[in-house]
């Protein structure tokens, strides 16, 4: 499998659609993404922002960033 592309889900389509959030899979298979040149704070946190997120499947993976980008609207953060 090209490590670019997932079943179903291509990395750099990711990195399009989210690019403050930096991918990488783990040796497992596990999606991960870490946000970019940004330090939640502790009213961000308790908001339910996340500063890493991770899913053993992309489908779910890909739902925790939507759902990280509709947090970020709803708590003022432009980008999230």
């Amino acid at each position: 499998m090209n490590p670019q592309q997932t079943p179903g889900y291509e990395l750099s389509a990711l990195r399009a659609s989210f690019p403050d959030w930096a991918f990488f899979r783990s040796d497992t298979g596990a999606f991960y993404a870490t946000r970019r040149g940004v330090q939640l704070n502790d009213v961000e946190i308790d908001a339910g922002l996340q500063q890493t997120v991770c899913a053993d499947d992309e489908a779910t993976f890909v739902a925790l960033l939507h759902e990280q980008h509709v947090r970020g609207w709803s708590c003022g953060r432009a980008t999230a």
